[in-house]
């Protein structure tokens, strides 16, 4: 029987508690280093502040940004939730190799789908620590709540979220099988992404040809329905049930991409010579 095997149908059964200690630990690292911390919540503070005086330039010479007030700075928001989102993950995720213990977990009775709910949970976290302080100076500079997008900003969140753990999912895998060089991926990766996001600018915009590719991947329909509300009042949950189904898809072939370099790499010998 292969360790993930063993990982996954061992005699052991899942274990919320295991979860709560990989996140504790992850708790502790970020509460015992204060450039972690800062380093959460200080790229989007500043991209809040560089979009946040770009739309009041806009708005004082534009019509259309004076009717859509808060366009901007809530795809800028956004677009950080999922991108914290997935670094979340791929960061707690390589705090395990930087410090050469990603042998201990896989010999402990930790299993693989506790180890991702954890991620995932860590994830989150570091998203709303991110996330936060950026949206209190967006209200308090700029006069912009992101609450005023109701009950559809928790559906907005989740579904970026989700994203981000299904490409924090591949990059973590990458890192498994080819080592510390993959985790430039997890900075690079999604930006990849971002011209046919629509994060900026409506999907009409883009070659006819480009449209379905972007219609392809849940964002182009998160920042849609974002537009569709703040723009045009109105709620689309075409556009959230559409984004919600295509991250079931991704995030059931980021498991899959996981599990399958996961494999490769113990194969390879590879588990134990992973870090710095």
């Amino acid at each position: 029987m292969s360790d993930l095997e063993r990982l996954n149908t061992g005699s052991t059964a899942f274990s919320p508690g295991r979860i709560g200690a990989m996140i504790q630990r992850y708790l502790y690292l970020i509460r015992s280093s204060w450039p972690r911390m800062v380093s959460m919540f200080y790229w989007p503070t500043l991209q809040i502040l560089i979009w946040g005086f770009i739309q009041t330039f806009l708005i004082q010479h534009s019509s259309f940004f004076a009717q859509a007030v808060g366009v901007l700075i809530g795809a800028v928001l956004l677009w950080d939730v999922m991108f914290r989102g997935q670094l979340g993950f791929s960061l707690s995720f390589f705090e395990e190799i930087w410090s050469r213990n990603m042998g201990h977990l896989l010999v402990s009775p930790l299993r693989i789908s506790e180890f991702i709910l954890a991620l995932m949970v860590m994830s989150t976290l570091r998203t709303l620590i991110a996330v936060i302080p950026a949206a209190i100076i967006a209200y308090l500079m700029f006069e912009f709540s992101i609450l005023s997008l109701g009950i559809m900003l928790a559906a907005f969140l989740f579904s970026l979220l989700m994203f981000g753990w299904a490409v924090g999912l591949v990059v973590s895998g990458l890192a498994l099988r080819y080592g510390q060089s993959a985790e430039e991926l997890a900075w690079a990766l999604l930006f990849l992404l971002a011209p046919i996001a629509a994060v900026y600018y409506p999907v009409a915009i883009l070659p006819g040809w480009v449209e379905p590719i972007a219609y392809a991947f849940p964002l182009a329909h998160v920042f849609e329905g974002l537009r569709a509300i703040m723009i045009d009042g109105q709620v689309r949950l075409d556009f959230l049930a559409w984004s919600f189904a295509l991250n079931a898809l991704y995030i059931g072939l980021g498991v899959a991409v996981f599990l399958y370099f996961f494999e490769q790499a113990r194969e390879r010998g590879m588990l134990l010579q992973l870090g710095e």
